[in-house]
C-alpha cells in the first residue's frame, strides 16, 4: 500500500476512479448494516432528537474509520496471532470480531424479544432521562462502530493501493448514508415487520462475525444475498397487504 498523496499523474489513471468507485461503493454496502442498527436504535428517542442521534452515530463511524486508516500498521499488527486456543491462533482482530458478533446477537436478540413480549415503554420527556439515554444510545453504536469500521478498514486496504483514495471512498460513503440514512430510518421503524426483518439481518451479521472471529470464514456474497433475496420477498409481501387492505 502506498501512503502517499495522490498526484496529477495518478488523476490521469482511469484504474484510480475505478478503485475509488468500487471501494465506495463497496464501503456503502458495508454501511447498510451500520445504517439500519443506528436506526433502531435511535428510533427508542423522542422524534426530535433522532435526526441527531443519526448524524452523530455516522460521523462517530467516519471519525472511527479515519482513524484507524491513519493508524494502519497498527491495524495490520492486530492480524497478528497473540495467542492460541482449542487449535486455533486468535489476533486482536478475532477478538474484536468475535466480541462484537456476540454483543450485535445478544443486542437483536433482545430487540426482537421487546418487540414481540414487551409492552412499549414511554420514550422520556424530563431532560434528564432523555439525556442519559441518548448517552446510552450513542455509546452502544460506537461500540458497534468500532466493530464495522475495523471490517471497513481491511477491506479498503486491501482493495485500493493509496491512503488518499481510501480517505476519499470512506466520506463519500459517510455521506451517501448520512443523506438515506432518514428516509431507511423513517421506512424501517414505520413498520413493524420490515424492523423485525432488519434485526434478523442483524442477528445474522451477528453470527457471521462470531464465525469470522473463531476462523470460520462466511462469503460475505451469500450473507447480502439472503438478506437482498428476503428484503424483497418482504417488500411483495408489504405490497400485497397494501393492496388487499385497498380492496
Amino acid at each position: 500500500m502506498e501512503t502517499d498523496d495522490l498526484t496529477l499523474d495518478h488523476f490521469a489513471e482511469p484504474q484510480t476512479y475505478l478503485s475509488l468507485l468500487t471501494l465506495t461503493l463497496m464501503e456503502i454496502v458495508l454501511g447498510i448494516d451500520n445504517i439500519v442498527f443506528i436506526s433502531i436504535l435511535a428510533g427508542k428517542l423522542p422524534k426530535d432528537r433522532q435526526a441527531a442521534a443519526r448524524t452523530l452515530g455516522l460521523s462517530l463511524a467516519l471519525g472511527m474509520r479515519l482513524g484507524l486508516l491513519f493508524a494502519i500498521s497498527w491495524v495490520m499488527g492486530l492480524t497478528e496471532p497473540l495467542f492460541s486456543a482449542f487449535g486455533k491462533a486468535f489476533s486482536g482482530r478475532d477478538l474484536i470480531l468475535l466480541g462484537g458478533g456476540l454483543f450485535l446477537v445478544a443486542k437483536a436478540t433482545h430487540e426482537i424479544y421487546e418487540k414481540l413480549e414487551v409492552e412499549p415503554e414511554m420514550v422520556p420527556t424530563d431532560k434528564a432521562s432523555g439525556a442519559r439515554m441518548f448517552g446510552l444510545i450513542i455509546l452502544q453504536i460506537l461500540l458497534l462502530d468500532i466493530v464495522f469500521s475495523l471490517d471497513s478498514v481491511i477491506t479498503a486496504v486491501g482493495m485500493a493501493q493509496h491512503l488518499s483514495v481510501m480517505v476519499i471512498a470512506m466520506v463519500l460513503a459517510v455521506g451517501f448514508m448520512l443523506v438515506f440514512a432518514g428516509r431507511i430510518g423513517s421506512f424501517v421503524n414505520d413498520h413493524p415487520s420490515m424492523k423485525i426483518l432488519a434485526l434478523s439481518f442483524l442477528l445474522l451479521i451477528g453470527v457471521m462475525l462470531v464465525a469470522e472471529g473463531t476462523g470460520k470464514h462466511i462469503g460475505k456474497g451469500y450473507i447480502y444475498f439472503a438478506m437482498a433475496f428476503s428484503l424483497g420477498v418482504e417488500l411483495l409481501n408489504m405490497r400485497f397487504r397494501k393492496r388487499k387492505v385497498v380492496a
